[in-house]
């Protein structure tokens, strides 16, 4: 069974924690407007796993937030997620080269 995905927020950081997959994004997908609210970065760099659900969710939130007139910036990005983006060529909308905030 997959590892729960759980999130937590910091100031304007989500916190992504956990596995990211078809099977655990689902709380997530239900609360996400709650939870995007006041967002403006994506902690990635906790998530033990992401398989194309996760991106595609990944995807979704940073378009939410576009839509929403506020924007979404990806922090922590992993080499295995770098190599999905890659794979899903969505360089030019997941950039991976937001530094981790300290």
């Amino acid at each position: 069974m997959a590892d729960a995905l759980s999130w937590q927020v910091s100031d304007s950081t989500l916190i992504l924690q956990g596995e990211l997959d078809r099977v655990t994004l689902l709380d997530l997908w239900d609360q996400r407007s709650v939870v995007l609210s006041g967002i403006r970065y994506l902690d990635v760099s906790r998530l033990e796993r992401v398989d194309s659900a996760g991106v595609a969710m990944i995807l979704h939130l940073c378009e939410m937030q576009v839509r929403n007139g506020h924007g979404l910036s990806l922090m922590g990005v992993t080499d295995r997620l770098k190599t999905l983006i890659t794979l899903y060529n969505l360089h030019d909308i997941l950039p991976t080269d937001t530094p981790l905030a300290s």
